[in-house]
């Protein structure tokens, strides 16, 4: 799976700019503030239309103009397409050579990417918030079916939590148990996620880090013991009756998959409270190239990689192993830095050049 080429027009800071990237590792450089981050947004845009930097629209849209499109030829499967993306600040229109994209299963493994930036650092360090939707996002690129359960179940909640804002609660039994039933399903998907990228996560935290320690992923859902669907809709029902006076004090539903979270663990302590800065970078960089190896086992082709600000996000030792370890594998990797970074390219073979510099983008070699 590549990008063999994009357009880029109107788009955050870019008034037009077009790339033809490597087959294998491209560094995009330049001073902070240049662009380079709205590039790899672009990119990743192009195979899932919702943004991994915001969810506002009209942010994408350079100021000034009424729209901005990104068209990119990828290739997946030995097969090309064309990929045009339109971004309104009311709405977005995909197209596949040519043709009006209307769900979301049409997109889906045409170009998968995976990105890794300095705000997935922060998700260690914050509320569960940021790492469920790190979760919803990661459990949706490879699993289509995903995102109509996680909507079905969103739907459901607003309901519910509508019933217990109102003196009249008729029918707040049937809406639990329907909310049961697709919470269910949410969780069953997420812990097939959870423990599919568990098995991967640890070799690459140790090819990364160079050292011994053990990393773990956990999602333990509260009130859920089992990882059957069956059994989890009647743990989630019996969750919401033991809940039921709170949820209708504070007028919302308290427990659920919507308040879950997930536990990043090093050497059997979670990563937030123990881990130094460099094992909490480590562990996050690790825990995406298990999502890539996973997006690989479902698709039968690597991902993407984009690598966000790496030099301020690894140290020089971990940059090393880490491009050591990339150039072992068939991926194409997009990586911004703010400089050239000569011992960067003296690791990666082949390396495709470009400066960002004022919202341009020049060549410069490989």
């Amino acid at each position: 799976m590549r990008l063999c080429s994009a357009t880029v027009a109107n788009f955050r800071n870019f008034s037009s700019i077009s790339i033809e990237p490597g087959h294998h590792f491209n560094l995009l450089y330049g001073l902070n503030g240049q662009g380079k981050t709205n590039l790899l947004e672009a990119i990743y845009l192009l195979g899932c239309p919702r943004s991994f930097r915001t969810s506002r629209l009209p942010e994408l849209v350079k100021h000034g103009e009424r729209q901005a499109q990104i068209l990119g030829r990828v290739e997946s499967g030995g097969i090309q397409n064309v990929l045009r993306l339109v971004v309104e600040p009311v709405g977005r229109k995909v197209e596949i050579d040519g043709k009006a994209v209307h769900k979301a299963s049409e997109l889906h493994g045409k170009l998968n990417a995976v990105v890794f930036s300095p705000d997935d650092t922060g998700m260690v360090r914050t509320g569960p918030e940021s790492r469920r939707r790190y979760l919803d996002r990661a459990v949706y690129m490879g699993d289509i079916g995903y995102l109509h359960c996680w909507h079905s179940y969103q739907r459901i909640l607003k309901q519910r939590n509508h019933l217990l804002k109102n003196a009249d609660k008729t029918g707040l039994d049937i809406w639990s148990e329907k909310l049961a039933e697709a919470g269910a399903e949410v969780i069953e998907r997420r812990l097939r996620f959870v423990a599919a990228l568990d098995g991967k996560l640890q070799k690459y935290y140790a090819a990364i880090s160079g050292g011994g320690e053990t990393s773990r992923l956990r999602y333990q859902p509260d009130g859920v013991a089992s990882s059957e669907r069956e059994v989890i809709r009647d743990e989630l029902l019996e969750l919401f009756k033991l809940h039921l006076r709170s949820d209708e004090r504070y007028g919302t539903t308290t427990v659920g998959p919507h308040r879950d979270d997930l536990t990043f663990i090093l050497d059997e302590r979670p990563l937030k409270a123990f881990g130094s800065q460099g094992q909490q970078k480590t562990f996050v960089l690790a825990l995406k190239m298990a999502e890539m190896d996973n997006l690989c086992d479902t698709f039968g082709e690597a991902p993407l990689l984009l690598l966000d600000d790496m030099s301020s996000e690894l140290d020089a030792c971990r940059s090393h192993n880490l491009i050591e370890f990339l150039t072992r594998r068939e991926i194409q990797v997009f990586i911004t830095t703010t400089e050239r970074s000569p011992a960067l390219l003296a690791t990666a073979p082949h390396c495709a050049v470009f400066r960002v510099e004022g919202g341009n983008l020049t060549f410069e070699g490989s």
